[in-house]
């Protein structure tokens, strides 16, 4: 699936989900001045979720909560976009190393390939970009109904020759505030310095 197609689809399904009943308190203050993300003045809250992380326990809304999360969903035998997001998101934690340890950004890769990535090939995966990343996985039914309430795309391709496969998936990532809401959505292309700017004003235009 065409790249550009994809993230079409998960800004139609972020629309169509806000339009259908999304009511929320207004958020106070002026909007952020941004270069690429697109922010949410009316953050959406994540509905509930079922998952487990690299280390077998339950990763669910709740361990969302409390901090900024940058979501991506992708799989571990991604040949190109996953592993360059991934090294993207470890520089803009770099970068954003001199921020309060309450404004330092979390990543998490939420697998679109369960039948692959069990918990133990996403910590060999994840840590091998940043140890603080988190990889979580789940059953498939678990991931299609998390990535459905997202409007991220995802199509598997057919086998090849040798069994393996390929998935096609939105690559956009997206800011989890710590209410557990969804706060913005970075599209691509991702620069690890336009992100890192992009960030530290959505933080600080977070009312306090």
């Amino acid at each position: 699936m065409n790249r550009a197609v994809v993230f079409a689809l998960v800004v139609a399904g972020l629309l169509s989900g806000v339009a259908a009943g999304f009511y929320f308190t207004r958020v106070r203050g002026e909007p952020p001045v941004l270069e690429r993300a697109t922010h949410f003045e009316t953050p959406r809250p994540l509905a509930e979720f079922a998952l487990v992380d690299q280390t077998g326990k339950t990763f669910d809304r709740a361990r969302l909560r409390g901090q900024w999360t940058f979501l991506f969903f992708g799989f571990v035998n991604c040949p190109d976009v996953c592993p360059t997001t991934l090294a993207t998101l470890a520089e803009v934690r770099r970068i954003a190393g001199d921020l309060p340890p309450g404004e330092q950004p979390h990543v998490v890769l939420v697998s679109v390939d369960p039948a692959r990535d069990s918990p133990e090939v996403l910590a060999r995966y994840v840590g091998h970009f940043d140890p603080a990343f988190t990889g979580a996985t789940g059953d498939a039914a678990a991931i299609e109904a998390f990535t459905r309430h997202l409007g991220v795309a995802v199509v598997v391709g057919p086998p090849t020759g040798d069994g393996s496969y390929t998935v096609d998936h939105t690559a956009a990532m997206f800011l989890i505030d710590p209410a557990a809401r969804l706060a913005a959505l970075f599209g691509t292309p991702h620069d690890a310095a336009t992100i890192a700017r992009d960030y530290r004003r959505i933080v600080a235009a977070r009312p306090h």
